[in-house]
This record gives structure tokens, sequence and C-alpha cells, in this order.
């Protein structure tokens, strides 16, 4: 282990080396032990993540122009192997796989930008980014010193950062880029590998191939607290990192993940992260020397296709984000850290240059004062979840509320406190029908299974059950695996199918006898049916499927899928068993309408419902309908209640898999909401869920760019397991109720998020409510002249601000807080 003064040696020889690569005419970014330095001056700096193939190109400028006006400074990216490269050396940067444009759009907005190239990358994504081609290669060792792995890594990583130079995208050539990520949470499992030296070797080969690259910018490697490349700044990810701090000297403290909420998987509810508790997150790092943070999602977005991971993830990924899926503001979450940001830009100087003293106020209290010259700002904090404190400085009591943080920039004037939220709410909806069941026309088609109902034509054969994802390449979810037997006279026998997940249809002689999927978590399951074979050859046809596969976990690649191994088994009621596992079985990777693209609605397909019936509950059945656009610029969403399983297009876009059929779990986290208290996204602590005892997911984003305005649009179901599609339809998103609260000297501002709506009524002006959310709120004091108020300043606006007087209050009212409604 180096000492401390041969770390200090190394710190500064690289802070000299990316200094020196920064061009004529670009920016040059190295590091101290307060901040990163760029162009020569400490920063601090607020990111946050938006990852380009979950949203469009069109949606790019705006996600990024919106982070910009919350007070971001940077944007935050993965690199999506698998994405990029999806076959051997053939490559893919197009539509929303346009990284280079994406940055570029970044550059536009005049922010910065950190690369995170891995290339496994975890985050939700199916196999972690890894292509899964790569299990093809002979001798390869996935994330471990092995030249096979090390040499794909390294071909990849060169060709992003050369894309990256060619464009001038790194700080250094005049473009965003002021950080560099290589490998992904490394230290959460690398000593879970079972071979400690070539994990070992590995991250230490990683660093050294990332600095040959010659980026001149610093790499960075997060979650790696043990042994560190020295050549690397490693970095925090998790819901707090204020208590963390980097292995060494002369290195800032940087936190690449910041968790504004949680992914979703289909047998979970919503998961939602309080305003109050990621700034009061936020403002503890800063407190506690933090120089960098970045917010984990700042858009979540959309895993469109076959993108998400899990497995059982949802195709929504919008992670409670202050961006909501489809690029809307969540308020508060947006507005208050938007606030957060302002005031500690404020102190930008005196944070990355001041002295400080930390000063314990007895058990959970601290104070923390910057001094620099003349002036000081202060932190307080009060870390008890359960009661307010009042704490004295310098002559003057605040009072914090429980799990709070205030920061007075001049000690003495609080201009923030992370549970006091001043910025409005707002309740999207999903508007009214835009595309009503009625107006949506049906056709259909039956998916041809009749080449797959024998063990004929297909692939190749096997006297074995294999592995799905290594023979199908992950080239579709499904993998048919057929066999067939000579049987004497007619017989009844129970199915047995033993497989790793993570669903299963099982066809005897033509006809589907039983479907099933595993719960989330245990993907091993068995399938067993009662089946009747006839005299003379019988054919067994057994349809695996995925949803996502595993990203994240030590040797998460080696999880198998589907039926590798069996056993297949037919049992007759006594008991014998025709034990079929090393049988002759025929493989075929796919369905024969992903090989037609019927989703792209070519000229010459033979859809039926001229008549206009269509059925329903049908397995393996295509659904098509056209529309028209619904007017405006909202988000546009597809209702796809009443469907069961399967995956939508529009237009040849493929919006993602669908499974409303799958309801959320009703879990201790769903009857309590508390933002006071350490966030917990996993076991019996976790609390503000939404969605319990509802479909997982029943909208899908179609983004606009998606549909085509003058023309019909093309609707495409393939419904996997049966469902009906007369409920289907399309609608917007858009503000519903808006709401305010604050005192005596606020100022309060209500937004219907731009463009041409406005308020169309004032609901409650009240001091105080008894009961209710946003959008439902009840009792209180309510005040005629507040109403009045705000009725003569929104009402028919787009936006209004009302300053609280006293001539607002209302008589014999006991609270002093304001709360206001209003309906967009």
């Amino acid at each position: 282990m180096m000492g401390r003064r041969g770390s200090c040696w190394v710190a500064l020889a690289l802070l000299l080396a990316v200094v020196a690569a920064g061009g004529v005419g670009g920016t040059s970014v190295s590091y101290d032990e307060r901040s990163l330095v760029i162009d020569g001056q400490r920063r601090i700096l607020i990111s946050g993540s938006i990852h380009y193939p979950r949203s469009t190109p069109d949606m790019w400028p705006d996600l990024i122009k919106k982070a910009k006006e919350g007070g971001l400074d940077a944007i935050e990216t993965y690199i999506f192997w698998n994405g990029h490269e999806p076959h051997r050396r053939q490559y893919n940067f197009e539509g929303n796989y346009d990284v280079i444009r994406f940055f570029k759009e970044i550059q536009n907005a005049g922010m910065y930008a950190i690369l995170r190239i891995g290339p496994y990358i975890c985050g939700e994504w199916n196999y972690g980014g890894l292509p899964v081609w790569l299990r093809d290669i002979p001798g390869m060792q996935f994330r471990l010193h092995n030249e096979p792995f090390e040499n794909e890594m390294e071909t990849f990583t060169t060709l992003i950062i050369n894309k990256m130079k060619d464009a001038k995208m790194f700080a250094g050539q005049g473009g965003p880029i002021i950080l560099a990520q290589i490998e992904n949470e490394y230290g959460n499992i690398m000593g879970k590998l079972n071979n400690n030296q070539s994990a070992s070797e590995y991250i230490h080969w990683c660093a050294d191939m990332a600095n040959k690259q010659n980026v001149g910018v610093p790499w960075i490697m997060c979650q790696q607290d043990d042994d560190v490349p020295h050549n690397v700044v490693n970095t925090c990810n998790g819901f707090y990192c204020h208590e963390w701090f980097p292995n060494r000297t002369g290195i800032p403290k940087i936190w690449t993940e910041n968790w504004t909420g949680w992914f979703k998987a289909w047998d979970k509810p919503d998961f939602h992260r309080s305003a109050e508790d990621i700034a009061f997150a936020v403002a503890m790092f800063f407190q506690k020397r933090g120089s960098l943070q970045n917010y984990y999602m700042y858009h979540g977005g959309t895993n469109f296709g076959r993108t998400s991971g899990g497995p059982y993830i949802t195709t929504s990924y919008d992670y409670d984000a202050p961006l909501d899926e489809y690029g809307n503001l969540r308020q508060p979450k947006y507005g208050h850290l938007k606030e957060l940001h302002s005031v500690l830009k404020s102190m930008e100087k005196i944070l990355v240059h001041g002295q400080y003293v930390d000063t314990n106020y007895g058990k959970n209290v601290t104070v923390t004062k910057y001094t620099l010259d003349k002036s000081s700002a202060c932190f307080i904090n009060n870390q008890f979840d359960d009661r307010d404190v009042n704490v004295t400085l310098d002559g003057s009591t605040h009072l914090l509320p429980a799990w709070s943080v205030s920061i007075l920039p001049d000690c003495k004037t609080v201009a923030f406190n992370s549970a006091k939220i001043k910025t409005q709410t707002s309740v999207m909806v999903k508007k009214p029908k835009s595309v009503k069941p009625e107006s949506l026309k049906w056709s259909w088609m039956p998916e041809n299974l009749r080449p797959f109902m024998t063990d004929e034509k297909g692939s190749f054969r096997k006297n074995e059950l294999l592995e799905q994802i290594t023979t199908s390449t992950d080239q579709s979810d499904y993998l048919w695996y057929r066999t067939s037997l000579n049987h004497k006279g007619d017989g009844s026998y129970t199915l047995y199918v033993n497989t790793t997940g993570h669903e299963l249809y099982a066809f005897v002689n033509g006809k589907l006898v039983a479907q099933n999927h595993s719960a989330n978590g245990d993907f091993v399951f068995q399938l067993k049916s009662p089946v009747k074979l006839h005299d003379g050859k019988n054919y067994i046809s057994l349809l695996s499927a995925t949803v996502g596969l595993k990203n994240y976990g030590p040797l998460f690649e080696k999880m198998p899928a589907g039926i590798v191994g069996g056993p297949v088994k037919l049992i007759d009621n006594n008991g014998t068993q025709i034990d079929l596992s090393n049988s002759s079985w025929s493989y075929k990777a796919g369905l024969a309408g992903e090989y037609r693209q019927i989703y792209l609605d070519k000229h010459g397909y033979k859809w039926d419902g001229h008549n206009g019936t269509i059925p329903i509950n049908r397995p393996f059945t295509w659904y098509k309908a056209t529309f028209e656009a619904p007017v405006g610029e909202d988000a546009v969403v597809v209702d796809l209640l009443g469907l069961n399983k399967g995956v939508a297009w529009v237009n040849g876009n493929n919006l993602g898999r669908y499974w409303p059929s799958y309801t959320a779990a009703d879990m201790p986290g769903c009857h309590r909401c508390d933002y006071r208290g350490v966030f917990q996204a996993e076991g019996d602590a976790t609390s503000c869920l939404t969605g319990c005892g509802e479909p997982s997911q029943r909208f899908y984003h179609v983004p606009r760019s998606f549909l085509r305005a003058a023309e019909p649009n093309t609707l495409v179901l393939f419904e996997e397991a049966g469902g009906d599609p007369s409920e289907v339809a399309l609608r917007t998103v858009a503000p519903g109720a808006v709401c305010a609260s604050g005192e005596a000297g606020d100022a309060l501002t209500l937004s219907c998020g731009g463009g041409a709506r406005t308020m169309s009524s004032v609901d409650v002006a009240s001091f105080g409510v008894e009961r209710g959310r946003c959008g439902a709120y009840e009792g209180g004091c309510e005040s005629k002249a507040a109403y009045e108020a705000f009725a003569a300043a929104c009402v028919g606006k787009e936006s209004c601000t009302v300053q609280i007087t006293g001539q607002l209050a209302a008589a014999g009212c006991v609270s002093v807080v304001l709360t206001v409604q209003a309906t967009c």
C-alpha cells in the first residue's frame, strides 16, 4: 500500500499531466484535494444523468435545457456497448445511439459532460451493457484479467474515445467532457469473483489502459474503495455520501450517483424519494467537503425495445427523477433542488478555498463554518428523524426541522432549509382519452406457430437441453426447444419441465397445453401439465422466453436462462417416467413474426378485421390499429389496460415490452410516507410507495418524434399471452392540479408548465389544510382575501406570482402557512 507521501507525488504528477494535455483554446481540467480545477479555478459542480438511448434525439435539447435551467453544470451518461456493437464489429451510432450528437447538444447548451464508458455499466440495462456475443469467444471471462475480455474491452473503449477525439469532445480540445470513467462499481463485487489476484490485476489493467488513451481529463472509478489504482480518482455511489471520503489525500470528494429514486420491476410498486430527503443528502455532502455530485437519474426515460435488464425491469425507467419519463418537470423535486443549487453556487468560492471547522452541538447536530478572508458561510444539520431542534449560532437561534440542513451563506440568515419546500407541487395527469377506444379500428393476424409445432427445420440439433442466452445470443426473447417421440397407442401423462426462466409455453402436437412465468427473484420454476399422446409420432414444442437479462452482481453473466439441463419428463399415472432431457432437440431462436417484421406493417401483409370483430384473449396474436396523433405538444402515452403481455410498436418504433396484467405487490411502504429518516429502496423500511395492487405499468411512452402529424399512425401489438385490446387508448400527459405553500413574506408562484395551457380555477386558498394531497386538499382555515388575490392573478394565466402579506390572512386562523391549489 502506497504511503501518504507517495500518493501526494502521484496526485501532483497526474495534475500536471492533465493540465499539460489541454490544448490551445481548450479547457484544462485537473484536481486537488478540494475540487476539480477547471482553467485554474476550483469549482463546485452539480451534474445529472441523462441516458441518450432512453430518450430520442428530438427530446435531447429540451432535456438538457431544463437541466441547465435547474442549476446543473454537467450532464453525465453511460456508454451502452451492446447498443453500439450489437454484433461483433458491426456498429450502431444512429438515431438515439448517436452519442456524438448527444454530446454536441450538451456543448451547444454551454454545459460540461461526464463520459462513463464502463463499458460494463449495470444501469438496469440488458446484460449490464455487455454484448452477449462476448460469450462466443473462446477463453472469455467477464471482468477478470484475461486476454479475450481485455482485448474486446480495449477495442471498444478505444473506438469510443477516438470518436470523441475526432469530434473534439474532450475539454482540452474545446469540448464539454471534463471527466471520464472506466469500469463501474467493481469494488462492490471484486472480492466475490473467486479470484482476488485476477480481479486486482484486471482493475489495475483497466486504469492503465484508460490512461494511455491520453484523453486529457482525469479518469474516475466509482465504488472502488479498496485496491484503487494510483492513476484514477475513486468516487462514491449511493443515497448518501456525506460520510464517505476518497481513499487517499490529494483527490476531491466526488459523488457519481446520488439515487433520486429507484428503478421499477414488474412486480413492484413505484418508488418515490422525497425532495426533502434528496436536498438533505446533497446539503450534507457539500457541508462535509463535497465538490461534485451527480443525480442518478436527472431524467430516467424509457427502456425502448429489449433494453431493460433485471430480469423483470419495467419498460419505464422513470426513476422518480427531477424530469419525469416524458421530460416534464417533476415538482416540487425539480424546483426545490434548483433553489438548493443556487444557494450552493453563491458560496462556491468559500466552499473550495475557505478554512472549515465542524462543531458538534450534541448528538446528531453539527454546525460547519467555512471562513475565507472576512467572510463566513455556515451549514447546520439536524440528523434526528423524530424531533426538531433549536440551534443558537452567533447569538441567533435557528429552528431546524427533523432530518434537515439549513444553509446560511453569511452565517446569519437561513437561505435554504432542505425540509422547507417553497416551490410548487404539480400533479401530472393522463388527460382524458385523446384517442378513444371506440375510434381505434382493429385488425388482427395470428402468429404463425405451425413451423414450430414439429421438430423439423430448426437451426441445429443437440442431444441435450441448452442454455438460452448463449444459444440465441439474445437476438430475441424467444427460443424454441422441440423434440418428438414415438408412442404405442394413446396415453395420458403429466408433462414436467424444470426451467431457469423466465417464461415457458408448452405445446403438444400443435396445441398449447400450459404456460407459466417465474416469480421475480428466483427464476427457476417447474411447469406441470396433463397431456395426451396418440399412437405414433408425437411432437413436444417448448417456447422459452426471457424478460430482460441480469445486469448486476458477481458473475451475473453466468446466471442461466431457458431449460438448460431440464429435466423434461413425461410421467404416467403410475409414476413411470419418460425422460426426454437427452433426446434429440431442435433449436430455433425467435418467432416467425419477428423474422417477417410484421411490426413494420409492410405492404402485402394480410390483416383480418374487415367485419369489425377480432379475437380476444388469444395467445400469440398480432393486432393493428391506426390513429391520428393527439394535437399539441404534450407527451403522449398509450394506455394498454386490458392487454396481458407482449410488445408494442408505433410506426415501426419499438416502445418496449408491456405487461399490464402483472400486478404490483402491496408492500409495507405502500401505507406510510415520511421524508424523515434514511431512505431505503429494499426491505421493510421502504416508504412512499404508490401504485400498490395496480398494474405495474399501464402507460407506455410514445415520443412525439415517433408520430406523424398529418397522416395516420399505426399501432401494432404482439400479444403473447392473450389479452383484449378493446380498451386501448392514447392519452396526453400534463399538469392537473398545481399547489404551493408559504408564509408571510414569501412569493408563491404557480405555473402550468409553459405552452398555451392556463389555470382555469383556484380551488383552495387556506391557512393550513387538514388532510389530503395536492389535487385533493380538504379543510383548513379558508381566506377569502387570499382566494380573491390568487384568482385575480392566476385564472386565465400560464403562470402567476403573489406575495403573501398580512392582508391575505383570515381572522382566527391558527396556521401561518398559506396553501393554494389551482387547476390547469
